[in-house]
C-alpha cells in the first residue's frame, strides 16, 4: 500500500546544478576585459604606436642617445624595437598591467555583481583562474602588439641591417632578430610579476580604485631602487630587473647569467603574489554585501610573503650568484676596463672599414686601458660620472701605439656611456670622413654593458 501511494504520488526529482567549466568562464572573462573601451584603446596603441614611433624617429636628425640603442637607430631597423623595449619596461608595461590586472577583482565590488558571478558560476575558485588568465592573456597580447609593431616600424623605416652589440660587435641581422625576438620575450617575464602584484592589490583593496596603482607604483619604487648603489644579490631579486638584464643577449659570447636569474626571480614572484591574491580570494565571505575586500587584517597576508621572498632570494642570489672582488655593487676597475677595451676593438674596426684602411683584427690590435676615478682621487669601484679611461691600442707596421681618452659615466645597473675627448681623428669629432662622404663616428660616443656578477 505504502509503495503503491508513493507510486502514485511520485516524487520529483531534484536537478543538481552544474558548475560552469573554467574554460567557458575564462571566454567569458576575456570578453569582459576586451569589450571595455580602455583595453580597445590599449590594443590600438601597443599594435600601431611603436611602429610610427620608431619609423618617425629613425627619420629625425636627433636620435635617442640617452637610450642603449638610440644611437644607432639610423643604421639598424633592429635598434628601433629595442628602444621600445626600454621605455616599455619602465613605463608602458606597469601601465598597461595596472589597467588590465589592478582592477579585475575590485570592479566586481563596485558594481556589486559578485553575487550574480557566483550564483551562475559556483565556484569562487574558478572564477579567480578565469580573471587571473584572462588578465594574462590581455597582457600577451599587448606586449606582442608593442614587439611585432616596433620592428615592422623600424624594419620599414631603416631597413633589416647588422647591429652594433652592447659589447661593440656586429650582429648579423639573423642574429639580431633572434635576440631581439628573445628580449620582447623574457620581458613578459616581469610583466606577470606586476600583473600578479595587480591581481594581489585588486583582492586586498576591494572596491577602491586604488588598486590600479599597486603595479605602477611597485614599478616605480623598483627603478628608483635599480638608481641606487644597491648590493648586486638585491638588485637582481628584485622582478623589475629583468627589464635591464636583457641586454646580456647582444654581447658575444651572451650574457646569459643575470638574465636566467632576472626571468627566474620574476617567475616566482608571479607565483607567490597570484598564491597570495588566491588564498585571500577565497577567504571572502560573499553572503556579506556589506564586506569591502577582506579587511586590514589581511593586509599581513599579502605583505609579508613578498618581504619574505625579497630576503630568500637575495640570500639565495649571493650564494649562488658569486662577484669579483672590490665591489659589492658590481663594477670594479677591471671590468671597466676589460668591457672599454673590448668596445673600442670592436668599434675600431667598424671604423676602419668605414675610412676603406686596411682590415686589422682585435688581435691585431691587443687594445688595452687604464682607468681611474676623480683624478686619482677616488677608489675606482661603483658608478658614477667621474670615470676616465686611457685607451692605448696597436696597428701592425705602426712606430708607435695609438692612444684615446674617454670619460665615462656609469650608471649603477652597469651601463657605461662613453664620451671621446680626443684625438679629433679619432674619437673627438661626431663624424668621420669617408671617401663617399661624412659619415657617423662609431668611436666618438658609445654604449655599453658592465655585467655585475663575476665573468
Amino acid at each position: 500500500m505504502t509503495a503503491t501511494a508513493n507510486t502514485a504520488v511520485g516524487t520529483v526529482p531534484t536537478a543538481r546544478p552544474q558548475r560552469v567549466p573554467t574554460p567557458r568562464v575564462y571566454r567569458f572573462e576575456l570578453v569582459k576585459l576586451v569589450s571595455q573601451w580602455r583595453v580597445r584603446l590599449l590594443m590600438l596603441a601597443c599594435w600601431t604606436a611603436p611602429g610610427l614611433f620608431t619609423a618617425a624617429v629613425a627619420q629625425q636628425d636627433v636620435l635617442p642617445s640617452d637610450t642603449l640603442f638610440g644611437r644607432w637607430m639610423h643604421t639598424s631597423g633592429w635598434a628601433g624595437p629595442l628602444v621600445v623595449l626600454g621605455f616599455a619596461g619602465s613605463w608602458a608595461l606597469p601601465l598597461l598591467t595596472s589597467v588590465v590586472a589592478g582592477d579585475v577583482f575590485a570592479a566586481e565590488d563596485r558594481l556589486g555583481t559578485w553575487r550574480h558571478l557566483l550564483v551562475t558560476v559556483r565556484s569562487p575558485r574558478r572564477i579567480f583562474v578565469a580573471k587571473a588568465l584572462a588578465s594574462a592573456t590581455v597582457l600577451v597580447l599587448l606586449v606582442v602588439g608593442l614587439a611585432l609593431s616596433g620592428i615592422a616600424g623600424g624594419l620599414a623605416a631603416v631597413g633589416d641591417q647588422p647591429l652594433v652589440g652592447v659589447d661593440g660587435h656586429l650582429l648579423a641581422s639573423s642574429d639580431a632578430a633572434s635576440a631581439v625576438l628573445l628580449s620582447w620575450a623574457c620581458a613578459l617575464a616581469p610583466t606577470l610579476a606586476l600583473a600578479a602584484l595587480g591581481l594581489l592589490g585588486s583582492v586586498l583593496l576591494g572596491r577602491s580604485p586604488m588598486g590600479l596603482l599597486v603595479p605602477a607604483l611597485s614599478a616605480v619604487a623598483m627603478q628608483l631602487a635599480q638608481m641606487l648603489p644597491l648590493p648586486v644579490p638585491l638588485r637582481l631579486a628584485l622582478p623589475g630587473y629583468a627589464f635591464v638584464s636583457w641586454n646580456g643577449l647582444f654581447a658575444d659570447p651572451a650574457r646569459l647569467d643575470e638574465l636566467l636569474i632576472s626571468v627566474a626571480v620574476s617567475l616566482v614572484w608571479t607565483a607567490v603574489a597570484t598564491a597570495a591574491a588566491y588564498l585571500i580570494f577565497l577567504r571572502r565571505d560573499f553572503t556579506n554585501g556589506a564586506e569591502d575586500g577582506v579587511g586590514r587584517r589581511t593586509l599581513t597576508l599579502g605583505v609579508l610573503p613578498l618581504a619574505g621572498l625579497l630576503a630568500l632570494t637575495t640570500a639565495t642570489v649571493a650564494v649562488a650568484a658569486p662577484l669579483e672582488d672590490g665591489g659589492s655593487d658590481g663594477v670594479t676597475q677591471a671590468k671597466v676596463q676589460r668591457n672599454v677595451s673590448t668596445v673600442f676593438a670592436h668599434l675600431y674596426r667598424l671604423q676602419t672599414e668605414q675610412l676603406h684602411r686596411p682590415a686589422v683584427t682585435e688581435a691585431d690590435l691587443q687594445v688595452s686601458t687604464a682607468c681611474d676615478r676623480g683624478d686619482g682621487q677616488v677608489e675606482p669601484e661603483g658608478p658614477g660620472n667621474d670615470w676616465r679611461c686611457t685607451v692605448t691600442w696597436h696597428l701592425p707596421g705602426a712606430p708607435a701605439p695609438g692612444t684615446a681618452v674617454y670619460q665615462l659615466n656609469i650608471t649603477s645597473d652597469g651601463r657605461v656611456m662613453a664620451d671621446g675627448d680626443g684625438p679629433k681623428e679619432v674619437n673627438g669629432y661626431f663624424l668621420v670622413h669617408t671617401p663617399t662622404g661624412d659619415a657617423p663616428n662609431p668611436l666618438w660616443q658609445f654604449d655599453a654593458q658592465i655585467e655585475l656578477l663575476a665573468s
